[in-house]
């Protein structure tokens, strides 16, 4: 349960890092499947099995990454088909994939994206001058976050968790 305020890489020379709050022995030899903002927070997976993680954060194999999203701005209901229809990023030069909107409040929604862009949540709400105010990843494909896990929290994951995927 990656908490606000760290980073997610392996070394930072100013930041603590999501590995800084792992005590096992072979920590070095994980990586990150699916990386977090600074302040976003949630579910992040850390693995040694690159082939399992590109399975579970490729945009190919379609499986959603699914965040709370809370805006300074209100969830106007006419960012739903937006978000359907995909946004252009100059920056990379591409249209994202179509993404899932559902209102929860007048300031906070559930997305459900199946790419990963550099900034890309932020940068889908920036599209209306809309800050996200909070970011929290709930699931990636069918691992969610463990309701039992306080921020900066892990637990390995079982075998029928990791076979699915």
């Amino acid at each position: 349960h990656k908490p606000a305020g760290c980073v997610s890489a392996t070394r930072d020379p100013e930041h603590p890092t999501v590995l800084d709050l792992i005590d096992e022995p072979d920590k070095d030899e994980l990586h990150i499947a699916g990386r977090l903002d600074f302040n976003t927070t949630g579910l992040l997976i850390l693995t040694n099995d690159g082939q399992w993680s590109r399975r579970l954060t490729q945009p190919q194999t379609k499986l959603p990454k699914v965040y709370y999203v809370e805006t300074e701005q209100p969830i106007l209901e006419e960012y739903i088909a937006r978000f359907r229809e995909g946004f252009y990023f100059a920056f990379e030069d591409l249209t994202t994939q179509p993404a899932e909107l559902v209102p929860l409040g007048s300031h906070s929604a559930r997305l459900s994206i199946v790419e990963g862009r550099y900034h890309q949540v932020k940068r889908m709400f920036g599209h209306y001058d809309n800050k996200v105010v909070r970011l929290h990843r709930e699931r990636m494909g069918p691992l969610a976050l463990d309701a039992e896990l306080s921020p900066g929290q892990y637990r390995a994951l079982r075998q029928d968790e990791i076979l699915p995927i």
